[in-house]
């Protein structure tokens, strides 16, 4: 029996976001009352107008199966909103459309990344880029970015992980689990080195990028001789709150969108057609929807940073982008309870899952076993319960 898995499948681990997400849902089974901060999904509902759009698209029968890499409406339609928002060319044929930004992102690394080829992940970082690598055989490296710099690499740092072997870096902003959101100098940093190192392809993670707190996005690839080098992901599950629509996309140069393309033939072929067309909706009609959750994240933000600096022990920096508080806790890695001893920041997710009915994600997980992570991404009326929660769970530890 020890065969049976592939050593594929026996060097990934499974997602810590999903898993607390799943201990969260049986404590509720159980009838407790959890306040569930772990998952990145938006607690809102989908705009009306993006619905309407998919139950007319049942109606005019997109039903069957769609092209591989998108329906061309809706790469039209993504091509637009990159030259409008972005600034940035693209043509239909540089862009596929996929099941979700997590497989747009799995499709680069596949199609790019080989056996003994190093991927650079600046930590902290969200959960599946180190185990996408390891399944296309690659070698991640990873640097690790403080709270004190508020958990961006600086260039010096990344200069210092290239080695002959870099074929990738994996670019996430704004961030997951952080919420850090690099400026237009820093990228422009960032750009400075790899254009010393022409064979280093970038993946700019921007799913996050309408919640901004900053006022203006800034992508790697608009920095002068970086476009050709990046792979850009998006999609429509974060600014319009589709999680569950499952639509995100690359726009790459030519020859890696063909090979993405190829790829995603053989093990998905195209993505959900009703979906592709409410995903049309979403870029074309009016943006006042992300506007206003844009707001109201914001809002949450301040409110969820400034509670956070009153929990004893915790050091908290003030994100700029995405849904997500990341603070350190290490000041209680070693108290206990007088039952339970807390030795990392999984014992830590853990205490508060079990004590204090808060679900959040352990920052082992993410690269930064000092900190762990709370999604803001529900009510006022729960982040301000949450955190009393967790106030009041801490004050057992000595």
């Amino acid at each position: 029996m020890s065969n049976l898995l592939s050593d594929r499948i026996n060097r990934l681990s499974p997602s810590a976001t999903l898993a607390m997400s799943q201990r969260s849902s049986e404590l509720k089974a159980q009838g407790v009352d959890i306040i569930n901060m772990s998952v990145g999904e938006p607690d809102f509902n989908t705009p009306d107008h993006i619905k309407q759009a998919a139950k007319k698209a049942v109606d005019d029968n997109y039903t069957r199966y769609s092209p591989v890499p998108g329906y061309p409406e809706l790469k039209k339609a993504i091509v637009d909103k990159l030259k409008r928002e972005n600034n940035l060319e693209y043509t239909p044929d540089q862009i596929v459309v996929s099941n979700g930004a997590k497989q747009s992102v799995c499709n680069a690394v596949m199609a790019l990344i080989s056996k003994g080829d190093e991927v650079i992940i600046p930590a902290p970082y969200w959960v599946s880029y180190p185990q996408m690598v390891l399944m296309a055989d690659g070698t991640p490296v990873f640097t690790e970015a403080k709270i004190e710099q508020d958990f961006k690499i600086t260039p010096q740092q990344l200069e210092s992980v290239i080695t002959p072997k870099t074929k990738m870096l994996i670019l996430c902003s704004p961030s997951n689990p952080t919420g850090s959101v690099y400026t237009a100098e820093e990228m422009e940093g960032l750009a400075a080195v790899l254009r010393k190192y022409p064979n280093v392809y970038v993946i700019c993670d921007e799913i996050y990028e309408h919640i901004n707190y900053t006022g203006k996005h800034a992508s790697l690839a608009a920095c002068e001789g970086m476009k050709q080098r990046c792979i850009i992901i998006n999609g429509v599950s974060k600014a319009y709150a589709m999680t569950g629509w499952r639509i995100g996309y690359i726009a790459a140069p030519v020859e890696i969108a063909k090979a993405c393309n190829k790829l995603q033939g053989q093990y998905t072929s195209g993505p959900c057609s009703v979906s592709q067309i409410a995903a049309v909706a979403a870029y074309n009609m009016p943006q006042d929807c992300v506007e206003q959750m844009r707001q109201a994240f914001e809002r949450r933000k301040n409110l969820i940073v400034k509670l956070s600096k009153e929990v004893p022990g915790f050091e908290v920096n003030d994100p700029q982008g995405a849904f997500y508080l990341f603070p350190k806790c290490s000041y209680y890695f070693g108290k206990t309870d007088g039952k339970k001893v807390i030795n990392n920041s999984t014992d830590f997710a853990m205490y508060l899952l079990e004590e204090g009915h808060v679900a959040t994600v352990g920052g082992d997980a993410f690269g930064s076993p000092e900190c762990f992570r709370m999604s803001y991404a529900t009510s006022d009326e729960n982040i301000t319960e949450a955190i009393r929660r967790i106030k009041e769970a801490v004050s057992k530890l000595k």
